[in-house]
């Protein structure tokens, strides 16, 4: 391993996103000035330095890991405390020959609105890149990439704070086939995440049996999906919401991420006992 290319590629990293907090903390601070309140979410599903791990699986093949980490220090934006949001994603094995993979996703989401300012995207996926910062302004609706910005719906989320807002809806009282709209960001573009609930199901995991709840987001067909109905997610049906199992039908075949370990969740799992 070249540790100091590591240690270097971590301090850019880290400069980048200083310099993008400062920048941040004066867009937060002009536009809060005299403008709207923003909405207030009772989160119980996560807290700081909750850390969740998968495996991935193509076919029958074990295909990578993947993590989602909220780090155990907040950050500030202005006057806001944001929760700094990092998820990895990695080859193994065989794969990494023939189709190497390191993803890295970071997002800065306001801990009391549940929304993101800061989204941080690096691809490399077989040699092809993205590298994308992203500013969300809340307070004008509105988000600005390298390319433009432009204008987006009331509380717009990323890729990573779509779930992490999504782990506090409430689905006591949801009957099959019941919808929950979700407005996300992508490539300049905005596009319903809406959640389509399913409903209820064992899951089977390394860390033991899970009730869940079973839903299909409805995603953006033709790049990835076959289908805009092609995954469905299991997550905890408990507070936590943690998924624990993630299955989808791509353009060239099956995944499916396995829920393999937590960490400093939020409150006790729902286990089923034996």
């Amino acid at each position: 391993m070249n540790t100091c290319g590591t240690v270097f590629e971590m301090s850019v990293r880290m400069k980048k996103i200083i310099t993008f907090a400062f920048l941040l903390f004066a867009v937060v601070a002009k536009s809060s000035d005299g403008q709207k309140v923003l909405r207030s979410v009772k989160n119980e599903a996560f807290k700081e330095g909750e850390i969740l791990t998968f495996r991935i699986h193509y076919g029958i093949m074990s295909a990578g890991t993947a993590t989602l980490e909220v780090k155990k220090d907040l950050m500030k934006i202005g006057s806001r405390e944001c929760y700094h949001v990092v998820g990895t994603g990695e080859t193994v094995g065989a794969f990494d020959w023939f189709f190497k993979v390191r993803d890295r996703y970071e997002s800065v989401i306001d801990k009391n609105a549940l929304i993101p300012w800061l989204f941080i995207r690096r691809v490399d996926e077989g040699g092809y890149h993205i590298n994308q910062n992203i500013i969300f302004n809340h307070y004008t609706d509105s988000v600005k990439s390298e390319k433009k910005t432009i204008s987006v719906p009331e509380y717009t989320q990323d890729l990573v704070s779509a779930f992490y807002y999504a782990r506090n809806i409430d689905f006591t009282n949801a009957k099959e086939g019941d919808l929950f709209p979700l407005n996300g960001y992508i490539d300049d573009e905005i596009f319903p995440m809406n959640l389509k609930f399913i409903g209820r199901e064992t899951i089977s995991s390394k860390k033991g049996k899970f009730k869940c709840i079973k839903f299909r987001p409805q995603l953006q067909e033709g790049r990835v999906f076959k289908d805009n109905e092609d995954m469905t997610v299991w997550v905890s049906d408990d507070k936590n919401k943690i998924p624990v199992r993630v299955q989808t039908e791509i353009l060239i075949g099956s995944i499916k991420m396995d829920l393999v370990d937590f960490q400093n969740l939020n409150s006790e799992p729902a286990l089923e006992k034996d």
